[in-house]
């Protein structure tokens, strides 16, 4: 089974009582506590992402603000740990993310990503993928930045695993 990063919006709140509860933590993993408006899969893409910033040259604030978006801050509830842990961004670190974030557009981004499929896969340190990667990162970064704003205009934290 592949393994996946996935993110959701919470309350500040919703994110101090999965801090308290590794049951409200586990709901929270499970798909059960959140509307799935408020949940993003962003499939295996985040390591592909980074690395596309990295060889476009990104300034190094949104490269760091990437990674806090894909990484978080800190681990919500050590008591409760599958093979990753779970991890968050309080709505003050979201809104930061997320400022910094603006600053990363996808296409610019993007734009070093070699025009060639196979040297491409390999620049990104991907495995085998059916056409030329970069529609899935651009899709995925835009998905990534979206989710970010809507958090960050909610004052939402961000919790942060893989499934």
């Amino acid at each position: 089974m592949a393994v996946t990063q996935q993110l959701a919006r919470l309350s500040a709140d919703r994110l101090a009582a999965c801090r308290r509860s590794v049951e409200e933590l586990d709901r929270l993993c499970s798909f059960e506590l959140l509307p799935s408006s408020d949940h993003l899969d962003l499939d295996w893409s985040p390591g592909p992402i980074l690395r596309a910033c990295e060889l476009g040259q990104v300034t190094p604030a949104s490269l760091t603000a990437l990674r806090r978006a894909l990484a978080g801050d800190g681990e919500i509830n050590p008591a409760y740990r599958t093979e990753h842990p779970v991890t968050a961004l309080e709505p003050d670190a979201v809104a930061d993310v997320t400022g910094l974030l603006g600053y990363a557009n996808p296409e610019a981004a993007l734009a070093a990503v070699p025009l060639d499929a196979a040297a491409a896969l390999a620049a990104l340190g991907m495995p085998a993928f059916d056409g030329h990667p970069q529609a899935y990162l651009q899709h995925n970064l835009a998905a990534l930045r979206d989710f970010y704003v809507h958090a960050a205009r909610r004052r939402l934290a961000v919790a942060l695993w893989w499934d």
